[in-house]
């Protein structure tokens, strides 16, 4: 025993230890519920899952469910990616995405692209708007009566495929800064996530960031989106103008 203090640093640092073995402990029996195989291939458990809703959104077609499941299907088929998607983008900050090696080039060239993409966008909405007016015009008259509710209808049976464009908008978005995030591998040796990222729980870290694919949320959000509108609701929004 020492004349300034006696054994309390060895008692505090074994309190320490001893708080530190309990949160270690905690942590482990958080993520004892996590499969072995999904920690291990978690890309691959991704694709088995997008794979079972596209085979149900597929007989979808067949069976003739109710017009709006196809919108629960969709989403299925993208929560579990999505879901890593979105943890994942929310944790890393704004700036830990900065271009480090991208020319001037590059950058107005890019700008370049998405204004030529606008315009094109407000110019196909401007020859649609013109034939959707003149369509109308034939088929109803001149009663202003019949002209609006007319619009009115065609501009309900536009709003699922407008939403369905802006959301593979949305998912091109988020698989972009995947890609510059965390790359294409299934589990990254090294990447840009953030370290701080479920650091207590690196099971359910590799889970969320094996999940948060670039490639499987275009497949799962994107192409699955895709495939729904050729079979459903281009057809619905078609019966709708008919």
């Amino acid at each position: 025993m020492s004349a300034d203090g006696g054994e309390a640093p060895t008692t505090e640092t074994s309190s320490s230890a001893s708080a530190n073995e309990a949160e270690a402990r905690a942590d482990q029996a958080s993520e004892a519920w996590l499969p072995g195989w999904l920690v291990r291939h978690p890309l691959y458990a991704g694709w088995a899952w997008t794979g079972f809703w596209a085979l149900l959104i597929v007989l979808d077609e067949f069976l003739d469910l109710a017009g709006w499941s196809w919108y629960l299907l969709v989403g299925m088929a993208a929560l579990p990616t999505l879901l890593s998607t979105l943890a994942v983008l929310n944790a890393t900050p704004r700036r830990h995405l900065k271009p480090r090696n991208e020319s001037v080039l590059g950058h107005f060239f890019v700008r370049f692209l998405a204004l030529v993409t606008a315009f094109l966008v407000w110019g196909v909405s401007v020859v649609m708007s013109a034939s959707i007016s003149t369509t109308v015009q034939a088929a109803v008259g001149n009663s202003e009566r019949e002209v609006t509710a007319l619009g009115f209808n065609l501009l309900v049976a536009a709003v699922p495929l407008v939403i369905s464009v802006l959301w593979m908008a949305f998912i091109v978005r988020c698989a972009w800064f995947l890609r510059r995030l965390r790359g294409w591998s299934q589990s990254p040796a090294s990447s840009r996530v953030p370290k701080k990222f479920l650091r207590s729980r690196p099971n359910l870290r590799r889970v969320v960031v094996g999940l948060a694919h670039p490639g499987l949320l275009l497949v799962a959000g994107l192409g699955m989106s895709i495939l729904a509108l050729f079979l459903n609701a281009v057809e619905l929004t078609f019966k709708v103008l008919a």
